[in-house]
């Protein structure tokens, strides 16, 4: 038997043979094999400190498969919902828009409503065109002058589309480049756009300046002169021109007397007219030599008030010129003549940069 054994184990260790530096072990040859995988893809990567586009793949697969698995662990196996962020250790869930529901209608609520046409009024619409101001406007109205989309117009207060075909005598308004025009008005002509009954109107003075419609902001009577504007734009027209705005105006009061010094103490204290209490910003003597002469500062736009304070104490004027407007003033504009506005002046109107 021991005879045996020993032969067994005789051939067991000739099939193995000795482990020698001619034979490999399994530890070596595994070593081997490692070694010749990493010289065979020295194309893509170093065999030091490098790994191979799929090595680092692999890499990345099993870190994300630990971090999973790390995770698991701390919420007990429940999985994180998508979209779900952590910070500062709390989940927050970010949840999908859902689809609108089918409308049994047929209407698609998930589409944006549709927004209707911007309502102007009609006045205001012809005022931006310019033809006249608003006021002037509603007369045009109210007269038939003015059709909207072929049908003629005569309520005050009409609203309209911006995109509506508005038509005055005819001809469809539209709209037009901002003009601002001053004019030296001169004696005998009447202030107005149209009068079939007055001999002259300041129109006739500024007709061949543009070729847009402007029209005169405010009133100067036939027979007073000075600074007058023009334009198209009616922002600016309603601005000027609204009492709740009261712009400062200057005027060359000339008398048939001299003012006695106490009348003009009562007219710088106020006094109470027809239509109500009037009081100037400032009143002054031309000239001390002269007591004809006086210099009116007031922002009120009433009807002829100018006019009206003198009479009240028994003066007649016989010449009246405003020689301050909005900030505007003839200076170096001939009587008769006009000039265009320049930008400065334009944005000073504009930004209410003035008293």
């Amino acid at each position: 038997m021991a005879h045996m054994e020993h032969s067994k184990k005789n051939k067991k260790e000739h099939r193995k043979g000795p482990a020698g530096p001619g034979r490999k072990g399994p530890a070596k040859r595994s070593s081997d094999r490692a070694k010749q995988a990493g010289a065979g893809g020295r194309g893509n990567a170093s065999a030091r400190g490098r790994k191979s586009p799929a090595s680092r793949s692999a890499d990345a697969a099993g870190q994300a498969v630990a971090g999973d698995q790390r995770e698991d662990a701390a919420t007990g196996g429940r999985k994180k919902p998508a979209g779900a962020s952590r910070k500062g250790g709390k989940s927050r869930v970010y949840q999908p828009a859902r689809p609108p529901k089918d409308d049994p209608s047929g209407k698609d609520k998930g589409a944006p409503a549709t927004r209707k046409p911007e309502e102007i009024r009609l006045n205001k619409y012809i005022a931006h065109a310019g033809v006249c101001s608003r006021r002037e406007a509603d007369k045009l109205i109210a007269t038939g002058l003015i059709s909207v989309n072929g049908k003629v117009v005569t309520e005050v207060g009409t609203k309209i589309d911006a995109a509506d075909d508005v038509r005055y005598n005819g001809e469809r308004l539209g709209n037009e480049r901002k003009v601002y025009l001053l004019l030296n008005k001169p004696k005998d002509y009447v202030t107005t756009v149209d009068d079939p009954h007055a001999k002259k109107t300041v129109m006739e003075l500024v007709d061949r300046a543009c070729k847009e419609r402007i029209y005169p902001v405010g009133r100067l009577d036939r027979n007073t002169t000075g600074v007058l504007l023009f334009t198209n734009d009616g922002d600016l027209t309603r601005k000027l021109t609204h009492p709740s705005f009261n712009k400062k105006k200057v005027y060359h009061v000339y008398l048939d007397k001299n003012l006695q010094h106490s009348d003009l103490n009562k007219i710088a204290e106020g006094l109470e007219l027809d239509d109500g209490f009037i009081q100037p910003d400032a009143i002054a003597y031309a000239s001390q030599d002269n007591k004809r002469e006086i210099g009116l500062e007031i922002h009120s736009g009433k009807n002829r008030i100018v006019r009206r304070i003198f009479e009240h104490l028994g003066y007649k004027v016989t010449k009246l010129d405003r020689v301050y407007f909005a900030g505007l003033t003839k200076k170096d504009l001939p009587r008769g003549r006009w000039r265009f506005l320049t930008d400065k002046e334009i944005k000073m109107l504009k930004m209410n940069a003035f008293e």
